[in-house]
């Protein structure tokens, strides 16, 4: 059976090098078959790159072959055990009504949704709906910048200590070139995990987040940097600036919904006008 296996699939690889497999039906012929079902060589076609040595050929379709039958008997014992009281059919068919129904309403938003959401909106949203952007955890607005031991300290040091304000290019710049982590926005609110994940073990925490707003710290590797403006603890409302990519999605799809209720009764009163809906 082996012996058999491997003289076919080294005809098989012939013919695929040959460009005959996708030739005329008289090419095509099985290759293996589980109980009545059939494995036709017409449906390996693409499985072998071309240019695919013979011997590497061979290995592809036996993996390919082998494949197909494992799925076949899989099959076949899934089929086979389908408990008495399971309506397959009734289950493929709802599956399909709800793909069909979904594709259809997902070109219905692409066409017809409105996806612009001005300040003024989102602001009002906002405002209207704190209860909705409460924090689960700490967030804070971080300056960080993890370089390692042998970048030009002396030169981030003028940076990260000037005598006025920070200057934000150029600190960007310095991290851009030497930092292996860079967080230079000084608006953007991060997590806190996010930000302790950054830095060696425990120099960040819950607890210890208000005496420890600007640090400088080295693991051997690396060199830490950090300064912490603004911290906002957990189980408090989330400014606006952080609730408000959520806010946004949240009235986008307030309006997805009111967009299909919307259009299914038109729909309803059109084809009632036309008579096509009958209620006995």
């Amino acid at each position: 059976m082996m012996r058999k296996l491997a003289v076919s699939l080294l005809l098989l690889t012939l013919l695929i090098h040959c460009g005959k497999s996708d030739s005329s039906k008289k090419d095509d012929r099985p290759l293996a078959q589980v109980y009545n079902k059939p494995l036709y060589l017409s449906e390996l076609d693409g499985v072998v790159p071309p240019g695919t040595p013979q011997q590497d050929s061979a290995l592809l379709l036996r993996a390919q072959i082998d494949r197909w039958i494992q799925e076949q008997l899989l099959m076949y014992e899934a089929e086979r055990n389908i408990p008495k009281e399971s309506d397959i059919d009734e289950l493929v068919r709802n599956y399909r009504a709800s793909l069909v129904r979904f594709n259809f309403e997902e070109q219905l938003i692409s066409e017809k949704l409105d996806s612009t959401v001005s300040e003024e909106e989102l602001r009002k949203f906002y405002d209207d709906n704190k209860d909705q952007f409460q924090l689960e955890s700490t967030i804070l607005k971080c300056l960080l910048l993890k370089v390692p031991s042998d970048a030009p300290l002396s030169e981030l040091n003028k940076i990260w200590y000037p005598k006025g304000e920070i200057d934000e290019v150029k600190l960007a710049a310095y991290g851009k070139k030497y930092a292996a982590v860079a967080l230079t926005n000084p608006d953007k609110w991060y997590k806190l995990e996010e930000v302790a994940a950054i830095l060696p073990n425990s120099t960040l925490t819950a607890d210890n987040i208000g005496s420890r707003r600007e640090g400088t710290l080295s693991d051997g590797d690396y060199r830490f940097y950090y300064r912490i403006p603004e911290a906002i603890q957990g189980k408090t409302t989330a400014p606006f600036e952080y609730a408000r990519e959520q806010a946004q999605r949240i009235i986008l799809h307030h309006r997805k919904q009111q967009l299909l209720e919307k259009w299914k009764s038109d729909l309803y009163q059109k084809e009632l006008k036309r008579e096509n809906i009958k209620i006995w």
